[in-house]
């Protein structure tokens, strides 16, 4: 197996990297807009139904063609579906419905530092020294944007039962980041993908029945209908099959810290969208995340990685 620890950045790794935090910072927006018309376990079936609809054109070939190796690594591939597609972002729109977007960004940001911890615990992951730093130095950067520069704020934050809910799902992240390690470079990775979908599939479909006796799903607005093909398609799709490549190309450590960068394109995202006005504490928080990113893609002994 290559020694991804020491694999050197180009071009399309880099953008690898920043693709699936910045569609993901949109589908907390999305997700927060039509929480109120869509419940989780609908929005959930939804964004991967039409994930589904996505990757089946080419996607298709590669699945019937690993068949056999999704029953050789049957454990990894069910346990990436149950925690990465179907019990991360499950978790995420539940929670999301009782605790603050500036509680969920903190805990979002405390994945580098689980999949480093299971890394170490479960696999004897070692954790060099520069990207220990990294994450170090890039979590400050997050600080700095949830506390709008005033770190005192930190220090009265409030955290309600969805904060439980939403740190369970960064725990299911973290194993998913490891687990998808486990599983060869070699297989296909939309045919992967596909795999993991219809498992989810099959997983929420009896939670969407017994959701549905209580709370409806409502679409009467062109902006739920575009906020809805909009998860469906790029945090879900695209995101997804980029963060399995990044992984298998830079190892699970280094792809995650990059998680770092979704309150920077969170706040982009949000001034961009919803006009709000962006801050001096935003540009600083994001110079300090993007260079804790760089301090941990910094290893010794580089070398260079083809795509």
């Amino acid at each position: 197996m290559a020694n991804t620890s020491s694999t050197t950045l180009n071009w399309r790794i880099l953008i690898l990297l920043l693709l699936p935090p910045l569609f993901w910072a949109g589908n907390f927006i999305a997700g927060r807009a039509v929480s109120s018309d869509v419940p989780p376990v609908a929005l959930s079936l939804i964004r991967w139904g039409l994930a589904t609809l996505c990757l089946l054109p080419f996607a298709l070939k590669p699945f019937l063609r690993d068949r056999a190796h999704y029953l050789t690594y049957r454990w990894h591939v069910l346990g990436t579906a149950i925690t990465g597609v179907t019990a991360f972002n499950l978790l995420v729109y539940w929670g999301l419905h009782t605790t603050s977007a500036t509680n969920g960004i903190i805990l979002n940001s405390f994945i580098p530092f689980l999949v480093a911890i299971f890394g170490f615990l479960f696999y004897r992951q070692q954790l060099p020294s520069n990207q220990l730093l990294g994450l170090l130095v890039s979590l400050a950067g997050v600080f700095t944007v949830v506390s709008h520069g005033d770190w005192q704020v930190l220090l009265t934050l409030a955290f309600a039962p969805g904060d439980i809910i939403i740190f369970l799902a960064m725990i299911c992240w973290a194993l998913f980041t490891l687990w998808l390690k486990q599983i060869p470079a070699t297989i296909d990775r939309t045919g992967l993908m596909l795999c993991q979908v219809l498992i989810a599939l099959a997983l929420l479909l009896p939670l969407y029945v017994w959701e549905s006796h209580t709370t409806q799903v409502h679409i009467e607005h062109t902006k739920t209908l575009w906020a809805l093909l909009y998860i469906g398609i790029f945090p879900s799709v695209i995101a997804f099959l980029a963060y399995a490549k990044a992984v298998t190309l830079v190892g699970s450590v280094r792809a995650s810290v990059f998680i770092h960068a979704m309150p920077i394109f969170g706040s982009l995202l949000s001034s961009l969208l919803l006009k709000e006005p962006f801050h001096g504490y935003q540009l600083m928080g994001m110079l300090t995340i993007f260079s804790g990113i760089w301090v941990a893609n910094r290893p010794g002994n580089i070398a260079p990685a083809k795509l």
